[in-house]
């Protein structure tokens, strides 16, 4: 299962959910149009990569996030993260630099 629009997944069919593995954020990130705008989501979940983005640029440790929404996983953050990664690497390359 890759990452790609209109991707619907069950969270409990997501390879790694609940455990703690290095997986990339092609197996956790999805995109469905009818989905929180057709932003990027953690799969099975209605909270945005950029929701998670924001809570780590505003102070909140990986634990704090943890505690608050206790469906995410430690790597579910880190494939936001690699997501972020991935996409502003991407978008340097179509800038030419």
């Amino acid at each position: 299962m890759g990452f790609r629009e209109g991707t619907v997944v069950d969270d409990h069919r997501l390879p790694g959910r609940g455990k703690e593995v290095e997986v990339g954020y092609r197996n956790r990130i999805t995109i469905e149009p009818g989905k929180r705008g057709g932003k990027p989501c953690i799969g099975g979940l209605r909270i945005t990569v950029y929701d998670v983005l924001e809570y780590l640029a505003s102070g909140m440790s990986e634990q704090e996030i943890l505690d608050d929404f206790p469906d995410l996983t430690r790597a579910d953050i880190r494939a936001c993260l690699s997501f972020a990664a991935d996409r502003e690497r991407k978008l340097v390359s179509l800038g030419g630099s």
